[in-house]
């Protein structure tokens, strides 16, 4: 194309063009093969192509790709719901089906404060989250994210919900370990609650595993087990943003599960529709709904395509794939033979930090200084650097964040379809190895701090 008029993330950069995608596997227009190492951004969960899914895209826009969701319901929207309902645990059996993960982490904000409102209560109006964390790109979801950089143009506009440190145990605020800890980032909750009052406070969101704001934080043992009772005991609904950790990433259709604690609300998104079509949803407990409806019946938030029928198809043929091809069970073996060799590599590369994670959703973190754990500075963009050697060598990454204030760390997201087999992994390894080398070389040559 001579001229782009497509607004692409750097308006100023060449982005290779995709012709297809196979399994684990990319090609664009010049036949170039990429290994995609982060299912895009954590969302090819089943991998590219695959043939059953395509049949039910067909098959459904054979019958009827949209209606609106307050003249109609469709038989694709109401399977899919009683699926999720199955796959989730305890009573999350309501889904209110939207177009992306931003969308749905706003609805479960609405839904929660509607929650307390059909109750009397009108005060409950905050919901608490923390610093290091990423819950979406629209105002409400914004506000609710802990993501120094993402805020930064938009703070007047945004609410100053994140109020507490994240589980970062490589960067322990506190300086200590856990379980000695005594868990005080947990701790830290009922601090805020405190400050703030209970009264005015409607729920409590976090990430289970922090993604594109840590690089794959996962909490100590029973981190979530304190943070579950401190919300009960204030009042306070607990909302899990499995938008990138959810639909079996980790081993579970969601990853609380992990650590045995079952949300009243959920945002589910990214694999959920594997990336054959968009897609998310607000899960709600039947807890939540009952004074719904008992009271106005209507949960407050929509959209024009909510609960189309070609989206819902396509995405209850991926849970069907997932359950079908008991992919979920593989997750967990596959993940730590992955961590595994990330950790070999940590061993070997003196500017990586740390290798964390659960199940397929890893992180590495990078420093400059291994001991001191001194982040490289800023304006180095070490993290865009690794991403672009990374993709010259035909392996696919996901930037993300990290440091414990938000602005200075660089770290990568390590997360393949979780359809890879062992010698994809073997495959994966070998181009991060080889990316590594590359930017080895980069800075014995002295040019890693050149912008």
């Amino acid at each position: 194309m001579e001229k782009s008029f497509l607004i692409k993330p750097m308006l100023d950069e060449n982005y290779p063009v995709i012709d297809y995608g196979k399994g684990v596997y990319l090609f664009d227009i010049e036949g170039k093969k990429y290994l995609d190492a982060s299912s895009g951004a954590v969302t090819a969960n089943i991998g590219h192509g695959v043939a059953e899914i395509i049949e039910a895209i067909k098959e459904q826009a054979k019958k009827v790709s949209f209606v609106y969701r307050s003249q109609f319901t469709s038989e694709a929207a109401e399977k899919l719901a009683e699926k999720i309902a199955q796959l989730t645990p305890g009573d999350l059996n309501w889904c209110f089906f939207v177009n992306s993960g931003s969308e749905a982490t706003e609805t479960t904000m609405k839904m929660a404060i509607q929650y307390w409102q059909e109750k009397g209560i009108k005060t409950k109006l905050k919901v608490l989250s923390r610093w290091v964390s990423y819950h979406g790109i629209t105002l409400g979801a914004l506000s609710m994210s802990g993501h120094t950089g993402r805020r930064a143009r938009f703070v007047p506009l945004l609410e100053d919900f994140p109020v507490i440190n994240p589980p970062y145990c490589y960067r322990c605020p506190y300086n200590l370990e856990a379980p000695s800890c005594g868990y005080l980032c947990a701790i830290e909750l009922e601090s805020a609650i405190k400050r703030i009052g209970a009264e005015h406070i409607a729920a409590f969101i976090a990430e289970p595993v922090i993604g594109a704001a840590g690089g794959a934080i996962a909490p100590p043992a029973d981190y979530f087990k304190i943070i579950k009772k401190i919300c009960e005991d204030n009042d306070i609904l607990f909302i899990a943003d499995e938008v990138m950790s959810g639909a079996g990433r980790t081993g579970t259709m969601l990853a609380c599960e992990q650590w045995g604690v079952i949300p009243d609300i959920v945002a589910l998104g990214k694999g959920m529709g594997a990336g054959y079509t968009p897609i998310a949803a607000a899960v709600a407990s039947d807890m939540v709904m009952a004074p719904i409806l008992a009271g106005s019946r209507s949960v407050m938030s929509g959209h024009t395509l909510s609960a189309n029928p070609q989206s819902c198809a396509v995405s209850l043929s991926v849970l069907e794939y997932l359950q079908k091809n008991e992919i979920m069970k593989q997750v967990e073996s596959k993940g730590m033979y992955l961590k595994k060799q990330l950790e070999k590599l940590e061993s070997r590369f003196p500017f990586i930090g740390d290798v964390r994670g659960k199940g397929l959703l890893l992180g590495i973190e990078f420093v400059e200084n291994k001991n001191s754990k001194n982040p490289f500075p800023r304006n180095a963009l070490i993290t865009q650097k690794i991403v672009k050697l990374a993709k010259e060598n035909g392996l696919i990454v996901y930037p993300a964040g990290a440091g414990i204030d938000g602005v200075n760390g660089d770290s990568i997201l390590i997360s393949p379809p979780l359809t890879i087999t062992k010698s994809e992994i073997k495959k994966l390894v070998y181009l991060l190895t080889e990316t590594f080398v590359a930017f080895s070389i980069q800075m014995n040559a002295g040019k890693v701090n050149d912008v």
